[in-house]
């Protein structure tokens, strides 16, 4: 369960937080609201057996509905404009883990994550950035997934600018123990 509570903590951390989006929509979402927009983050074929997670007010994880697959998703926030939606599998959420931590990411694993509702923004460049600044390169990428983990060493054909084209394949966190191919989907 720690390793869930830190991807959530993950896609919170590059989102505006998930308490703050329910409150300035005005609208709390219900569990059932919260399962449908995890679930709208990958495939059906992914999401159907996946475990749902979200992240309460006070910054307690809770489990919205067990799964029986690898995968898990949550909802990332209640922005409709940005709803940040995510899916990882077990490899995802240790390189998830270890970037949490700060701690090195596990060596020889390849972990696979789903954004199919796109995310809110990011700093390419510093992985701990929460808010746009000047000079820490924000961008907002679409629809896309993630190759996260060990095999991301082998990304040196693909862009590695801090301003990179987030319509196309691109590194993000160039240069760092984090990085990670972005994929655009869409």
């Amino acid at each position: 369960m720690k390793s869930l509570a830190y991807v959530t903590l993950f896609v919170l951390a590059l989102t505006p937080s998930y308490a703050f989006a329910q409150q300035s929509t005005g609208h709390k979402k219900s569990d059932e609201e919260l399962i449908k927009l995890s679930l709208s983050a990958a495939s059906e074929a992914i999401a159907k057996d996946a475990t749902i997670v979200a992240m309460d007010h006070d910054g307690k994880m809770r489990t919205l509905r067990k799964g029986t697959g690898q995968w898990t998703c949550m909802p990332g926030h209640a922005d409709p404009a940005n709803p940040d939606p995510m899916c990882g599998d077990r490899n995802a959420m240790e390189w998830a883990t270890a970037w949490m931590d700060h701690k090195e990411p596990p060596a020889n694993k390849v972990g696979f994550m789903y954004m199919l509702q796109g995310d809110g923004g990011a700093s390419n460049t510093d992985p701990y950035a929460t808010k746009e600044e000047p000079g820490n390169s924000w961008i907002k990428t679409g629809a896309h997934v993630m190759i996260v983990g060990s095999g991301a060493k082998m990304l040196d054909g693909y862009p590695r600018e801090a301003k990179a084209d987030p319509a196309r394949p691109y590194v993000m966190w160039p240069g760092t123990q984090y990085e990670h191919l972005m994929l655009p989907v869409r």
